[in-house]
């Protein structure tokens, strides 16, 4: 198939549209994944932060007693408290539970009085920070290092629910980027991998989707010339016919009538050869038989072989029948198709019977089945020709000789009639043995 240039650019247009298909696919389900990793992460920040503040800010608000003052038992509340203007450090308490997410490296507390005027920081808290107030609730704000932070402002009241001031918790998202940098750079990794193994498989699934395809394409490629072939045959011995019969100065009566004989020799057989084809074509199309019908097997069997007794006995052949079984073995199909395909099986058995040999037709049933067997002790077939007898236009002379006659498509209509029956018709054979020509239909 690679050899076939039509096929290998195709081949190579496939594995391309499939690969740039499936890059876009995984492109966009890398971005939602990052997307989706990082909003995670972000509200779970959010809710992070809220817990932590809302604790704080419960615990705070039931020890300030006065606005803009910080009570002595806040520093207990709150690790590594900075007042502002004050230069000692307040010696660090035991921790309590609830204060356990300040102790992180990366979390921080500012107090603000209302008039937002920075009071008193702890926690992780970074000095390049900016200075000012703002009120929002929630802001994401960057030092002067480049870092970011991410922080929400509350506002403070005292016990008496005097208006104290403003607390904020915030957090460095120092490992959310870092999180997010290993999540991108995984993914800009594994994208290009991973399109790299999509063009190997998608090269791989190209060629073994066209296969049957290249087989079909080969086998019409066959099919065309052996017709070629057979058509050709008889419209040149017609022409050679018809132009001997020209350069002839006269014809008499008889040489006319021999000559119309061959011609019409010729186009009966072009004629038969049309019509099977025909025939091929239009069941190849044609899923089940037309005209179904129920068709008795046992009548068929029992016609055909007195039909063709004759050609039996002119080719010294005895040709009988065996039916083993007591009922009518009724099929739905086509009753002429089916007749057809009884019909060609004995006479390709008797045409590949010597003389004194003997074609025998077997009717016999097996689990909701009908069977048909014609055996015959003819030349036989070797194990090669029988994986393709059932091909058009093929026989097992090399040579294409026309001593048995036909053209070779007889066990094609044969196979393609059972197929369409829903049946199946198989061959066994050994060379100089006889062979034996098995068809299965569902009753």
């Amino acid at each position: 198939m690679n050899q076939n240039k039509l096929f290998n650019r195709t081949r190579w247009q496939l594995a391309i549209s499939y690969a740039a298909v499936m890059g876009l696919i995984l492109s966009l389900l890398g971005l939602g994944v990052y997307k989706a990793i990082a909003h995670a992460h972000w509200v779970a920040i959010d809710r992070e932060l809220e817990s932590v503040a809302g604790t704080l800010h419960d615990s705070l608000e039931l020890k300030l007693q006065q606005p803009g003052r910080l009570e002595p038992i806040v520093k207990e509340l709150l690790p590594n408290l900075r007042v502002i203007g004050v230069n000692g450090i307040k010696e660090q308490l035991p921790e309590r539970h609830i204060l356990s997410a300040i102790n992180q490296s990366y979390y921080y507390t500012r107090l603000f009085n209302y008039s937002g005027k920075l009071i008193a920081t702890a926690g992780a808290y970074p000095a390049e920070l900016p200075q000012q107030f703002n009120s929002k609730h929630w802001q994401t704000i960057t030092d002067k290092k480049g870092n970011i932070y991410h922080q929400i402002s509350v506002s403070l009241h005292t016990q008496t629910q005097k208006d104290w001031g403003y607390f904020q918790v915030g957090r460095s998202l120092q490992d959310f980027n870092s999180y997010l940098s290993t999540v991108k750079l995984v993914l800009k990794l594994g994208l290009p991998t991973a399109l790299i193994l999509v063009g190997f498989s998608s090269w791989w699934l190209a060629g073994l989707a066209m296969k049957p395809i290249y087989s079909s394409y080969r086998q019409i490629q066959q099919f065309t010339a052996d017709a070629a072939h057979e058509l050709r045959t008889p419209l040149a011995a017609s022409q050679a016919t018809v132009e001997s019969a020209l350069l002839t100065p006269q014809l008499d009566e008889k040489e006319a009538r021999e000559t119309l004989r061959t011609i019409d020799r010729q186009n009966r057989r072009l004629t038969q050869l049309v019509a099977d084809l025909l025939l091929l074509a239009r069941m190849d199309n044609q899923a089940l038989p037309s005209r179904a019908q129920l068709c008795c097997l046992n009548d068929i069997v029992s016609d055909l072989v007195e039909e063709l007794a004759a050609m039996a006995i002119a080719s010294q052949i005895a040709l009988t029948s065996e039916i083993r079984v007591q009922q009518q073995l009724n099929v739905v199909g086509n009753s002429d198709q089916l007749y057809r395909l009884v019909a060609n099986l004995i006479v390709n058995a008797i045409q590949y019977t010597p003389a004194g040999g003997k074609v025998t037709v077997i009717l016999d049933c097996s689990h909701q089945e009908a069977i048909v067997q014609v055996q015959d002790t003819g030349i036989g077939m070797a194990v090669a020709d029988l994986a393709r007898i059932f091909d058009r236009f093929y026989r097992v002379n090399s040579d294409r000789s026309r001593n048995t006659g036909g053209s070779g498509l007889g066990l094609a209509i044969a196979q393609t009639i059972a197929r369409a029956h829903r049946g199946s018709l198989s061959a066994r054979s050994e060379l100089g043995s006889g062979s034996t020509f098995l068809l299965r239909l569902p009753l």
